[in-house]
């Protein structure tokens, strides 16, 4: 009687035994891809530095307005006085951003009146003078002056931003994607407790029965009470631990409106580690590849270049400047007040040299700028040592991960098998409540360890992934400033 007794109360306990190994099931599942959409779209830091990169933008546009088309008018009249000259003058100018710092002009000037001699110039025929030219550097500013130095280096510090961006969105991504697994591992945790509590729970009701009826001593009642307490405390710890990766994870999980969602144990989707063989991709050699690929080295090299553009400045203003002129005036109409020599079609060509002395302003700013470039290349290859030394931690990590997923893997199942082995033990009277206690927890822990481990390989993958650049598998689009 005891025994059939015993057996149907376990019989109970092994439904809710059962019900361990099911994951839990989730109303509306969230998943990693949301997580990842919803950091892009409205994490303050990625907004923020995209804002940053909007305004390097307009820092380009505002250097590009050096090349704007500047028109200028100049209205000259002798109102009292022997001369009675009257001159009207407009000409627009522009700087070309090319090589050779070529500057274009043209104007057009009307006169009307007589005016003294040192004012000659002013005189114009009566249909006025059309004037044409452009203006070539020979040496100083031919390659590079200040105006096309500030275009590029607004350009270059644009990108800068956007690299900023770019490293932002992979940094955020990746503390997502860990809190996300955090959180999945931690539920899953929490759901195993759970129920191995609810099999104490159950298994506590057929031993009242029992004691009740005088088929168990009152002492193995206290026995299944501390199992009880035990189990709550577990429990309690769980559930603690998964309400704060659920607080950390809304930090990265937002609503529509940018404010970080709350989610429970309702969102927890079905899962299960996956076992995974190791990529060839993992042991990598040549990381020639992936040294390509890392938004910081970029940025860095984006750096260089803009150290080399401010070397060369100032190595410009070393040089001496020469400039040709070349213009072409065209009288129109007919002979006016200054005469027939201004009749004539007039082809100008002008050269102007001057030579810099002593320039020391100029060559403390080059050394200056020739020793940050050092700088930045002896910080590129410690990067790039960086780079080898983080990538191959973490194919260590990763490859670690994989064989302690595939051991708690192994170790499940040993739990397992001896759970169900006690248990026919216990059919057969060859065991006890404290022995079947023992396998119950040795196999809930089995699994709370699986799920651990899960979380430690899903974790290390995402360490890769963000150390390789790996825009796809972190959800970050081509479009690096849109989201």
């Amino acid at each position: 009687m005891r025994i059939a007794i015993a057996w149907l109360f376990y019989c109970l306990s092994l439904f809710a035994y059962a019900e361990e190994n099911e994951p839990i099931r989730a109303n509306s599942p969230l998943t990693a891809e949301k997580v990842l959409q919803s950091a892009a779209k409205h994490y303050p830091k990625i907004l923020e530095n995209i804002a940053k990169y909007r305004a390097a933008e307009a820092r380009t546009l505002s250097a590009e307005g050096a090349f704007d088309l500047i028109f200028e008018v100049d209205s000259y009249n002798l109102a009292e006085g022997f001369y009675d000259g009257r001159s009207l003058e407009g000409t627009a100018s522009r700087y070309l951003n090319s090589k050779g710092g070529a500057q274009v002009y043209g104007g057009y000037k009307l006169s009307n009146g007589t005016f003294p001699v040192y004012e000659d110039k002013r005189f114009t025929n009566t249909g006025g003078q059309l004037n044409l030219g452009v203006l070539f550097s020979l040496l100083r500013d031919r390659n590079i002056d200040p105006r096309r130095f500030n275009v590029s280096d607004a350009r270059l510090a644009a990108r800068e931003a956007e690299f900023d961006v770019l490293l932002t969105k992979l940094g955020i991504a990746q503390k997502a994607m860990i809190a996300y697994w955090r959180w999945l591992a931690l539920g899953q945790k929490t759901g195993v407790y759970s129920n191995l509590l609810s099999i104490a729970l159950e298994r506590e009701i057929g031993l009242k029965k029992e004691v009740e009826q005088g088929a168990r001593a009152e002492i193995v009642l206290t026995e299944s009470l501390q199992n009880i307490t035990q189990r709550k405390s577990l429990l309690a710890n769980a559930e603690r631990d998964f309400i704060i990766a659920a607080n950390e994870l809304s930090l990265f999980y937002r609503d529509d409106a940018g404010n970080p969602a709350i989610v429970s144990e309702k969102d927890l989707p079905d899962y299960e580690p996956v076992i995974n063989p190791i990529d060839k991709f993992y042991e990598l050699q040549d990381l020639n590849a992936l040294y390509a690929s890392r938004p910081e080295l970029k940025q860095l090299r984006n750096s260089i270049t803009r150290a080399m553009r401010r070397i060369e400045l100032n190595q410009n203003s070393l040089l001496p400047r020469l400039d040709l002129d070349f213009g072409v005036s065209q009288p129109l109409g007919t002979i006016g007040e200054g005469g027939s020599s201004r009749d004539e079609t007039d082809v100008i060509i002008g050269l102007k040299f001057t030579i810099p002395l002593e320039q020391r302003a100029a060559r403390g700013s080059l050394a200056e700028n020739e020793a940050k470039l050092d700088a930045l290349k002896q910080e590129e290859r410690l990067m790039q040592d960086q780079i080898q030394l983080e990538v191959r931690n973490i194919l260590t990590d990763l490859r670690t991960a994989e064989k302690l997923l595939l051991l708690s893997k192994d170790e499940v199942n040993q739990s397992e098998a001896l759970r169900k082995a006690e248990i026919r033990r216990f059919q057969k009277g060859a065991s006890d409540f404290f022995l079947v206690n023992i396998r119950e927890n040795t196999a809930a822990e089995a699994k709370v360890r699986f799920f651990l481990a899960g979380l430690q390989r899903e974790v290390a993958q995402t360490n890769f992934d963000a150390a390789t650049a790996n825009l796809e598998k972190l959800g970050i689009s081509e479009s690096l400033i849109n989201n």
